[in-house]
């Protein structure tokens, strides 16, 4: 039985047959708390009179089915989240009447009750394979059509959908109806409704093509914190950037932007109606990083109006034309017409980094995946389709001109507006722009996993300068393609206390070994640094003398995104035991307090933390881990007061005290006896210190219940369940694990206690939940629904416990469990990484 699957054969077939002319979706909110009304009636026509289908709708209760007058007993004719239409005409109308549930996994319709007041707020979150549970649909991309909804909700609640919110109309008991107008057309997947008592602030945005209406929305508990000027600002400069370089107009009515609680993801592109986390409202003070990367999301959700909304993949193998191209435009936006003009650096130090990680992942996959179901479509979406995808796009943008692809994008959206598109439209339309041939650039780029390394090999001649000079390139053997790249060489010397930038070459390098002949006679600069301006997406190493020179002094590099080369080239030697931990950590600790870069800043310390948790030989752990707490607090004390080095230092040294006098400092600054010169114990840094002081034992249950009588709020509620389970206790982590694995448990406060649970130094307590783990990935995706599952399973696996012993039992499980794919990708990689792990332990004992 397909259950909520459909594959990709079974969607052309329905798109082969049907055409969707419109949707009238009529939900009654007022019906309970645990369900809701829906009434859809469907318009469709097929090509094919007497032929049958289906039209899907999931977890429903269904009172009744018409087709085109004719009575359906839904006890047969609905099964496996399958209605089954039989006898089509040349036109049809399908109704069907049926209750639907709210959630709490943030999937379908979610229904939030806030502890801070008791107010109810719905959203709803339907990529991929959502809206099903919410109205009758058939859910696949290339069937748009236009959406006509109608809303009975309290008629103090406000009511959001796609359309322009129309006036409510008063029924009686404190009731009302919203009758939106039909949309444009739009795929099933980015309609939306959000409803319940939200703070509403409405602006308008006044641009080359007219006036944009404008909301921005946010629970009321949270509305003091609704930073209004900052995001209609941010909105407003993306949308005349956007409006401009894509010279195609808004095209869509009005831009909501919602704010939303217990949200699965970052955002959500539904038209006209972005919703968002709601901790991009903050509550405390956070760092730069977190403001460049909140505006990153705002400019990606605003360019998917455009890549994925106007023009929509026809399949999800072309999810990339989504996601890619919009992770593209956002960096592109924030760097050119935001106040976060260094965005492409902070890409490098943190979000190109994820796409590395993946792309080493034995679940890599190309950029352009092989879907041929939903199954497949949920576990390929990741960093692969954003990150890398995104960098791979820079580089084209390199290879091919800025002016020719913008040109080429532009064609392309008045070419397939309102409709589907597929891979090869894209290019046709890149190729006609730039006089490029790119579908050999595409099969190396886009049809091919893997990533590259890339390393300079070179003869010095007695005089010191490069006698021969070559770039290497090499590739796993699993994914061996060799690519081309465009590639930066920067020779940087020691100038006055300065690294500076002596000579930059720009070069074509393609196959095992590109000689540059250039280079030839040159004298061997202090450091050499391969991809610099960071065109290429690849690996990269650093030679002899120049991880040195960089060990030595990296803060004497005066040109951020250089630096960030340097950071990204030695975590990914540190990762592939081509640099020791003890190395890395050193250099984190005797250059990072100068960092200028928001994600450097943030970003470095994090991965320096993993190592020495994860990476660090056994035998050397104890002292690495007390020579980088001890790190940690000088580096918070000397950062200059309110920076944002002392802030990430002191979150980090939270995360990091072990010794007596560490947790003994963070008593002292959450009674706030040592106050230190910039530092505010806000809110969010008072969890932080209680989650460390109850991963080290010296709180407990009393201490937690007396903050959460501070703070009611979910965010409260969300910290306080991980403190509980960051205990050392062996009943605090069974109950921790059942709470994790219950469906019952909210979406967000499960993922809160699984990043809380597998701590670094509880390795005696954790060591049970390897089997626990394996026993329940079984049916995690089955009790839990896949979003809140993927969490548990990404995130849930002591790594810490890593040994041969313990690879070879998850290589058992792998070959010998029934669990589903989804599941065993998971498990899978955390093999990977605890074997990663292992080789890094083992060069950093030598």
């Amino acid at each position: 039985m397909p259950g909520t699957n459909l594959t990709r054969d079974e969607a052309a077939a329905r798109a082969a047959l049907l055409d969707v002319s419109s949707y009238d979706i009529v939900l009654d909110l007022t019906t309970g708390p645990e369900t809701f009304a829906s009434t859809t009636t469907l318009q469709f026509s097929c090509r094919e009179p007497g032929a049958e289908t289906f039209a899907d709708l999931v977890d429903a209760t269904i009172s009744s089915i018409t087709l085109n007058g004719r009575e359906i007993d839904p006890s047969s004719a609905y099964a496996d989240s399958r209605i089954a239409l039989t006898d089509l005409q040349a036109d049809n109308t399908l109704v069907v009447v049926a209750d639907c549930r709210y959630t709490n996994t943030g999937e379908g319709l979610h229904r939030f009750v806030d502890p801070a007041d008791g107010r109810v707020y719905l959203y709803s979150q339907f990529e991929v394979p959502d809206a099903r549970r919410v109205f009758t649909t058939f859910e696949q991309p290339d069937l748009k059509s236009r959406f006509t909804f109608t809303v009975t909700a309290p008629e103090h609640w406000k009511v959001v959908s796609n359309a322009p919110t129309p006036t409510p109309e008063p029924i009686g008991e404190q009731k009302a109806v919203w009758r939106f107008p039909q949309t444009k057309p739009m795929s099933t997947y980015i309609t939306a409704i959000i409803a319940g008592e939200y703070h509403e602030v409405l602006d308008t945005y006044e641009g080359k093509h007219g006036t944009i209406p404008l909301g921005h929305y946010c629970r009321q508990s949270v509305k003091q914190h609704l930073d209004r000027e900052e995001v209609v600002k941010i909105t407003k400069q993306c949308f005349e950037f956007f409006e401009e370089k894509f010279d195609f107009p808004y095209p869509f009515e009005k831009y909501d932007q919602l704010y939303v609680p217990e949200y699965n993801m970052g955002a959500m592109e539904n038209a006209g109606a972005v919703t968002l986390r709601d901790e991009y409202l903050p509550r405390s003070r956070q760092p730069r990083s977190f403001f460049e990367f909140r505006c990153s999301v705002i400019s990606h959700e605003m360019a998917h109006m455009w890549f994925g909304n106007l023009v929509t993949m026809r399949w999800w193998d072309d999810l990339w034309l989504n996601e890619s191209f919009a992770e593209w435009a956002c960096y592109y936006a924030e760097a050119e017409a935001t106040d976060f003009d260094d965005a492409w650096t902070g890409f490098t130090n943190a979000r190109k980094q994820t796409g590395y990680r993946a792309d080493q992942l034995p679940s890599t996959h190309p950029i352009a995946a092989d879907n041929v179901d939903l199954h497949a479509v949920e576990v390929n979406f990741d960093m692969i389709t954003y990150a890398k995808g995104a960098a791979v796009l820079k580089q084209l943008v390199a290879w091919v001109g800025l002016e020719p692809f913008l040109a080429g994008l532009q064609q392309y959206f008045k070419d397939h507006a309102y409709s589907n598109s597929e891979f090869v439209d894209l290019l046709d339309a890149l190729e006609k722009a730039s006089g490029r041939e790119l579908k050999s650039w595409a099969e190396e780029w886009l049809q091919t996993a893997g990533v590259n390394t890339l390393r300079p090999e070179f003869q010095l001649a007695e005089d010191g300068t490069y006698a021969s000079f070559g770039v290497r390139q090499t590739a796993h053997p699993d994914w061996p393609t060799l690519r081309r790249h465009r590639l930066g060489i920067g020779l940087y010397d020691e100038v006055d206390g300065h690294l500076v930038r002596r000579e930059y070459h720009e070069v074509d390098v393609e196959g095992e070994l590109t000689e540059i002949d250039d280079l030839v006679g040159v004298s061997q600069p202090d450091l050499l640094l391969l991809n610099d301006h960071d065109h290429a997406y690849a690996k990269i190493r650093l030679d002899e003398r120049s991880l040195a020179t960089a060990i030595a002094g990296l803060s004497r590099l005066d040109d951020s995104l250089a630096r960030a080369l340097v950071w990204g080239a030695t975590w990914d030697m540190t990762r592939d035991a081509e640099m020791s931990t003890s190395d890395f950590v050193d250099l984190a600790l005797a250059n990072i307090g100068s960092e200028t870069d928001a994600w450097g800043i943030t970003r470095v310390p994090a991965n320096a933390q993993l190592a020495v948790n994860l990476y660090s030989a056994p035998s050397k752990r104890e002292a690495l881990r007390l020579r980088w707490e001890e790190g940690l607090r000088d580096l918070m004390l000397d950062a200059e007061p309110g920076s944002d080095q002392q802030l990430t230092f002191a979150t980090r040294y939270a995360g990091a005290a072990t010794s007596e006098g560490a947790i003994n400092d963070l008593v002292s600054l959450l009674s706030e006896e040592w106050v230190i010169d910039g530092l505010a114990i806000d809110q969010d840094m008072r969890w932080i210190l209680i989650n460390a002081l109850c991963r080290a034992g010296r709180f407990g249950e009393a201490e937690i219940a007396e903050e959460l009588e501070r703070d009611h709020t979910i965010s409260g509620q969300e910290q306080a369940a991980a403190a509980r389970v960051a205990q050392p206790l062996a009943e605090a982590k069974e109950a921790g694990w059942n709470a994790i694995c219950d469906p019952a448990t909210p979406n967000e406060t499960s993922r809160e206690m699984v990043f809380s649970m597998m701590r670094a130094g509880q390795e005696d307590l954790l060591a049970p939940y390897a089997e626990k783990f394996l026993a329940a990935g079984e049916t995690l995706m089955d009790t839990l629904g896949f979003h809140k599952a993927s969490v548990v399973l990404e995130y849930g696996f002591p790594k810490t416990l890593a040994s041969p012993e313990l690879i070879a039992r998850l290589d058992q499980w792998l070959a010998e469990s029934p669990a589903p794919k989804g599941a065993k990708r998971f498990v899978g990689e955390a093999r990977d990484e605890m074997a990663r792990a292992l080789n890094a332990q083992e060069r950093d004992a030598k």
